[in-house]
């Protein structure tokens, strides 16, 4: 499927400046949006409408990924020395919680989605997602095929945006629906960009170019 044909692109809606370089880590949390920042290694929260900073942090590490859960915020952190990976804990308006820590499994993983219940991750060049239990541990383990660099829920579906490399179709967005039986990678459009990060406001999906330091909210074709 990921070779099909004709795949419709995105239909990009916005665009709007990063609030700091290198914008990689993404959560929408109905209203405002979570940016953090590959380079600084700072979250920043923005207001999508003026472009204004509300609030700003240190993360603890390079922030790589980032879900809403509930009224928080959980990323996965790179550690500065090893680039081991663990999820973290984060209120808006206090910052990161230091006793909330949870090691990704094999030390590794990028992108983060909740479907409501539970946590999901990515692990990009393992080519699969986990279905995460309380303890960070994998519960189920879907493997998707293709290098996975941004991700987020929607309805039943699970959107991936997916890197093919720079020779082989560049990025892509698919989704799987967990749900199903045999969950399976269904491609639905092409990215004119490099979309590291997903995230979804109920109507539209959010992701960063990262390269133009520029966040772009996008509408995927009907599928």
């Amino acid at each position: 499927m990921i070779e099909a044909s004709h795949l419709p692109a995105v239909a990009e809606l916005v665009r709007i400046p990063s609030p700091a370089p290198a914008p990689q880590a993404l959560a929408h949390d109905g209203e405002h949006l979570w940016i953090g920042s590959f380079e600084t290694s700072r979250i920043y929260g923005l207001d999508p409408i003026h472009g204004t900073v509300f609030e700003q942090t240190s993360a603890p590490g390079r922030p790589i990924g980032a879900t809403m859960l509930g009224d928080e915020m959980r990323f996965v952190i790179a550690d500065g020395d090893t680039d081991d990976r663990t999820i973290r804990r984060y209120v808006p308006g206090h910052g990161f919680k230091s006793s909330d820590v949870l090691p990704c499994p094999d030390a590794t993983g990028s992108f983060l989605a909740y479907d409501g219940t539970d946590l999901w991750l990515s692990q990009r060049h393992l080519r699969r997602v986990h279905r995460l239990d309380a303890h960070g541990a994998p519960a189920r383990t879907i493997d998707v095929g293709k290098e996975i660099i941004g991700l987020a829920w929607s309805g039943e579906r699970l959107y991936c945006s997916l890197w093919l490399g720079s020779k082989t179709g560049r990025c892509r967005i698919g989704y799987v629906v967990p749900s199903s039986p045999a969950p399976a990678l269904v491609v639905v459009a092409t990215l004119p960009f490099v979309g590291v990060s997903l995230a979804c406001d109920g109507e539209r999906f959010w992701t960063n170019d990262f390269k133009a330091n520029e966040i772009v909210a996008y509408a995927i074709p009907a599928a």
